[in-house]
């Protein structure tokens, strides 16, 4: 254990530094102990349902949508594609994903047109060439679909 401690003498500061890597292997320790249950009944920890009145449920679930609403706002207004990315991350992490779907079939149940693009390329016709405004889907329910522009094939003329 003293190899894990870099030390300070009493007369100076009393703090205890410990080196990353000490408290990594550490973690380590522990997760392969648990993942082979050697901890002593004392120490096991068992899981637990928690029940909650259905009105905080809802005012939980509530809050959570407001929460979004107001980070799709600020994606939308983001000055900067760092914190657009940003956001879009932290909406990652809660099962909000954002929707761009460059190179696929066009489906306007999935997508809005936005523009069209025309090609000489048939095999382009009817995919999208860009997405103008990302979609957002939470956990697979659209919030909003994406508005793009869509290849289209080379209008008649008369």
């Amino acid at each position: 254990m003293a190899s894990w401690f870099k030390g300070k003498r009493k007369d100076e500061d009393s703090t205890i530094e410990v080196r990353a890597e000490v408290i990594a292997e550490a973690d380590q320790e522990v997760v392969e102990v648990v993942a082979h249950e050697e901890l002593s009944d004392d120490f096991r920890v068992e899981p637990t349902l928690v029940s909650i009145a259905p009105e905080v449920y809802d005012q939980a679930v509530a809050e959570r949508r407001a929460l979004v609403s107001l980070a799709l706002y600020a994606h939308d207004r983001a000055r900067s594609s760092g914190v657009a990315e940003r956001i879009e991350e932290g909406l990652a992490d809660v099962g909000v994903l954002a929707v761009r779907p460059d190179g696929d079939r066009f489906d306007p149940a999935h997508h809005e047109a936005g523009g069209t693009l025309v090609t000489e390329d048939e095999g382009l016709q009817g995919t999208v060439a860009e997405t103008e405004v990302v979609g957002f889907s939470d956990r697979g329910q659209v919030l909003r679909p994406p508005i793009v522009t869509v290849y289209t094939g080379k209008a008649a003329t008369a």
